[in-house]
């Protein structure tokens, strides 16, 4: 059995996608964490995704126009995806 990975996503342009691709890494029980650059789209599809990272406590963090913290969330992950 491989050790537990540090995943990071990060939603850019998909930000749907990249939410249901993450929520789809926790099924490889890895270590799954979330940073949001800008706004969130207001759909339906959106929440249904933020709605499950949060029941499986995958942490959301918000990153602000200067993107403070992302170079040390990138530094202390094993995977990185842009989407």
């Amino acid at each position: 059995m491989s050790a537990q990975k540090r995943i990071l996503v990060v939603p850019i342009s998909k930000k749907v996608e990249a939410l249901r691709m993450a929520t789809g890494l926790t099924l490889l029980d890895d270590q799954v964490t979330v940073a949001v650059w800008g706004e969130m789209p207001d759909a339906p599809e959106a929440a249904e995704q933020l709605e499950a990272l949060e029941f499986v406590e995958v942490p959301l963090a918000r990153l602000d126009r200067d993107m403070d913290g992302l170079a040390e969330r990138i530094i202390n992950s094993d995977m990185v995806y842009f989407v």
